[in-house]
């Protein structure tokens, strides 16, 4: 899952994102509202957790404008303890949820959870592909009765392809989804994931397999697909 984080305090935002990867969140933090409404209406979130305080635009101003713009996804917002009319505000603006500061670190992805839970697309905490199932609780790709534990990265990649069986999903998809608009890692890193739960899958004796696709990207096969 593709979360964007916008708060303007860099020390919570280096808290909360730490955080939110390793909970095996894919995270793009911004520091400012103008740059949290670009990132919205360019990127490919899940969802987003929005400062309301921000230099640029507010996040209430950025949460109406994403909205009037057709942003679909669940947004939260962070308030302070004491604004009541803030929390309405942003209620108002378009927002699913709100946060008041400061606030646990549980339940902050205790939140997040239920804001996947209301997208269109949410699916059950089980995925399952032919013989295949990974349970996002527990991060663990499960065959038979053998299981394996796959780290963030393979985590979010099968996640990606086991939701979508049969679909071609590009180099570029797995950057932006999975490592962000951000980063300089270079599309070798994709090759070297998918080598990895290529092995995993044997050692599991799956049916299921990772085909590529030549010059378009990779698709799961085999089981029922």
């Amino acid at each position: 899952m593709k979360l964007l984080f916008a708060e303007d305090n860099m020390d919570i935002s280096r808290a909360v994102v730490t955080l939110l990867e390793r909970s095996h969140y894919t995270v793009d933090p911004v520091y400012n509202g103008n740059d949290a409404l670009t990132y919205l209406l360019g990127g490919d979130y899940d969802a987003a957790v929005l400062d309301i305080m921000m230099p640029g635009k507010s996040g209430l101003e950025v949460v109406r404008e994403a909205r009037s713009q057709g942003v679909r996804i669940p947004i939260m917002m962070l308030t302070a303890m004491d604004e009541v009319d803030d929390r309405i505000n942003g209620l108002d603006a378009g927002a699913d949820d709100y946060l008041p500061k400061p606030f646990a670190g549980g339940e902050l992805l205790a939140r997040v959870r239920a804001l996947l839970r209301r997208t269109e697309s949410y699916t059950p905490d089980m995925v399952t592909c032919g013989d295949l199932s990974l349970d996002r609780n527990s991060y663990r790709l499960i065959c038979g009765g053998e299981s394996v534990n796959l780290g963030s990265k393979g985590f979010q990649m099968m996640e990606m392809l086991m939701s979508r069986p049969g679909a071609v999903i590009s180099v570029d998809q797995f950057l932006e989804h999975i490592w962000g608009w951000d980063s300089e890692v270079e599309a070798n890193v994709v090759w070297v994931n998918i080598s990895q739960l290529r092995k995993v899958l044997l050692r599991l004796g799956s049916t299921v397999e990772i085909r590529v696709v030549r010059g378009a990207g990779y698709t799961l096969r085999g089981g029922n697909g």
